[in-house]
């Protein structure tokens, strides 16, 4: 028999008592627009499908509906009857007294990836995995939070709509395909810290939404992405990513980091307009000052990840031996992108084994006119391919002519991505002593030699749209270079990059 004493709890549309092992919920008689409980059939609807929906996670707490009967005998009103859940386990309550939470997370990670694979889909559900479904529900939590907010976060909330919405409009091919693969599902819709309780024999996550099905029916990795933010808004940055990491491994699914970014910072608004509604009700008391300080929080932690999300197409030139392959390598390990390069994409492209050598004069060969115009185009097809899919590029190639330079900045433009243009520099004498000393060197694919490179350096069109990084001293100087380059370098909107450090402790 548990003896702990009863408590009564509530929330903008529900009153808890737990009293004794049990834990009863009824909910408020209210119309606030998003539900409407203001009639008895509408809150016995609500109650039922509160725990059909819950027990699909945790059977063995949600025990029913009972009904409450007034003094002539007939029902007045419901209730949804429960397991109480010790307090001292829910998972927000661990991670504030840092505790160890590693083997929970990673147990919660398998519980709703098997969730998943048995939720149902649909025509009628996957639709809510299109662009313009995501683009609504984007627009809905911003004008929410427009509403409501102090002027304080006004800034920053333009900046996350350009964000968002940005990544949205270049990003329709990943969405596409994620539906095609059945990843959008009636899911939890609001999976929380506070609603999972970590057992000794495994945790239980209660408290689905239930009042509208269009708020469960969302892309998987988006509903995972809610615990992940609120595990980050906790302090537990580090958790977070062990979830999101666990599910993918127990769901056998993958996702572009871009999107879990997305998502994250998507969950984090949506508590932001939440909180931003608590603040505009509460008047001038500690509870709207704590409203209004989660508000702007929640606000940083979207655009932190916004900013961390952006899909960047870096290209990288210079003349033959300039060290671009150098700073192109270096740059994608940094940002976790495809490397594309031009000596392997020139041989596929016409059939050759990219391993062997095909060195030919100036303008002849695969580096003749018409060749070279094809190996450019098939690059900036594959950059544009896995930009629209997500994922950073970076393309490695001399770019030695404005049009070919060109064929990249539209790529960036049509995929709504962030452009980044480095050329690479280094003294002619230094590139020619490179040159000879690669050509003994078949671990080298470039097959210019010393007399083609200066021939290309010669020709070189002027380049003013790209930062310039010396690579004629020391390797880890070019390289450090080169992602200082890219932390300074404007992005679409104008704004600085700061990819280092985009991330806000709540």
């Amino acid at each position: 028999m548990n003896t702990a004493p009863a408590v009564v709890r509530e929330t903008h549309s529900a009153v808890v008592l737990l009293w004794g092992d049990r834990a009863y919920k009824a909910k408020k008689p209210v119309d606030l627009g998003f539900l409407d409980f203001s009639t008895r059939q509408a809150r016995l609807r609500a109650c039922h499908e509160e725990v059909r929906l819950n027990r699909r996670l945790t059977p063995d707490v949600y025990l029913g509906v009972a009904d409450v009967i007034g003094p002539d005998g007939e029902p007045c009103d419901h209730l949804v009857v429960m397991r109480r859940m010790p307090d001292e386990r829910r998972l927000s309550t661990l991670v504030e007294a840092e505790a160890d939470v590693s083997t929970v997370v990673r147990q919660v990670a398998r519980d709703v990836a098997a969730f998943h694979a048995r939720a149902p889909t649909g025509v009628e559900i996957a639709q809510s995995g299109s662009p313009q479904a995501l683009t609504g529900r984007w627009r809905s939590n911003i004008d929410g939070v427009r509403r409501h907010a102090t002027t304080s976060v006004a800034g920053d909330i333009d900046r996350v709509e350009r964000l968002a919405l940005r990544y949205v409009d270049g990003r329709g091919t990943l969405l596409a395909e994620r539906v095609r693969a059945g990843l959008v599902r009636d899911g939890h819709g609001d999976l929380l810290a506070d609603d999972v309780f970590c057992l000794d024999d495994g945790p239980r996550v209660l408290d689905c939404l239930e009042f509208d099905d269009r708020l469960r029916w969302m892309d998987v990795l988006d509903d995972v992405c809610c615990l992940a933010m609120d595990l980050e808004r906790l302090g537990a940055r580090a958790a977070a990513e062990q979830l999101l990491a666990a599910y993918e491994e127990f769901s056998g699914t993958s996702q572009p980091v871009s999107l879990r970014h997305h998502y994250v910072a998507y969950r984090a608004l949506m508590r932001a307009k939440v909180a931003a509604l608590r603040a505009a009700g509460t008047g001038d008391d500690p509870v709207h000052e704590t409203a209004v300080a989660q508000t702007a929080t929640l606000v940083r932690v979207a655009l932190g990840h916004l900013e961390e999300g952006r899909v960047r197409l870096v290209v990288v030139g210079g003349p033959p031996a300039s060290g671009k392959s150098t700073i192109a390598g270096a740059v994608a390990d940094r940002l976790g992108a495809t490397l594309l390069t031009s000596d392997r994409v020139r041989k596929e492209v016409h059939g050759r084994d990219p391993r062997r050598h095909a060195p030919a004069a100036l303008d002849q060969g695969l580096y003749d006119e018409q060749a070279t115009r094809r190996t450019y185009q098939e690059l900036a097809a594959l950059a544009a391919s896995l930009l629209r899919r997500g994922k950073n590029v970076v393309v490695d190639a001399s770019f030695t002519r404005g049009w070919q330079r060109q064929l990249l900045s539209d790529v960036a433009r049509d995929t709504s991505a962030d452009l980044d243009e480095l050329r690479c520099s280094a003294p002619a004498s230094t590139r020619q002593d490179r040159l000879r000393a690669r050509r003994r060197d078949p671990a080298y694919l470039s097959d210019a030699d010393a007399e083609v490179g200066a021939a290309l350096a010669a020709r070189t069109e002027a380049w003013p749209t790209a930062l310039v990084v010396d690579t004629g001293g020391r390797r880890v100087d070019a390289i450090s270079d080169a992602h200082s380059a890219l932390d300074r370098s404007p992005d679409s909107d104008g704004q600085v990059s700061n990819a280092k450090s985009t991330s806000v402790d709540a």
